[in-house]
């Protein structure tokens, strides 16, 4: 969380995310829950709040949990599913006990994309060019390459298209991109700090 010391909190997390062995979704909660606790009682939900959305992928299912506004999309050949929706508040580190967590599980199919985005880009990049995107694409590094060229643009220009309106809201651009395929996955990530 922007100005809420979201950098070293986001660290903390990603740090026992890394550290545990996670083999279900009730692991990266039981993390989520830990974590949640050591911001606490250190920030007092005043500082060190961050927002977190985890896809966990084993035996051809993906399991969702996510709290505050990053948001997790599949999108298919026909169609497009929020996994896990951004929603303000509820952020890691913001109360004593964890609350609003969303949990989420899909069957996984040989062509399925996801991409795990911060506010930061869902706030300046509409959900149908998200989707052209990842869609047109044939690998989640180009798909990282053009979020980054349109961010940019838009950021020059300060101002969004008509369904976004308004100006360009400045925040963390953060997006996890993976490709499922038959065979094996691909996957990427761009994070650019905010200017």
């Amino acid at each position: 969380v922007t100005r809420r010391g979201g950098g070293q909190a986001s660290r903390c997390l990603a740090d026992g995310l890394a550290a545990a062995p996670l083999t279900s979704a009730d692991d990266v909660v039981a993390v989520l829950e830990d974590v949640n606790r050591q911001l606490y009682q250190t920030g007092g939900g005043e500082f060190l709040l961050t927002t977190v959305a985890a896809a966990l992928c084993m035996n051809g299912k993906l399991s969702i949990v996510g709290a505050g506004d990053s948001s997790i999309f599949l999108i298919r050949s026909d169609s497009l599913r929020q996994l896990c929706c951004g929603v303000r508040g509820g952020f890691i580190g913001a109360r004593k006990h964890l609350v609003d967590l969303h949990r989420a599980e899909v069957t996984i199919a040989p062509g399925d994309r996801v991409v795990l985005a911060t506010d930061g880009v869902t706030d300046n990049v509409t959900g149908r060019e998200l989707v052209e995107i990842m869609r047109r694409a044939v690998s989640p590094d180009q798909v990282a390459r053009q979020l980054h060229r349109l961010m940019t643009t838009r950021q020059a220009e300060g101002r969004l298209p008509g369904p976004l309106g308004g100006s360009f809201r400045g925040d963390d651009w953060t997006a996890i991109i993976r490709f499922f395929s038959a065979t094996s996955a691909g996957a990427s990530t761009f994070d650019l700090p905010r200017p």
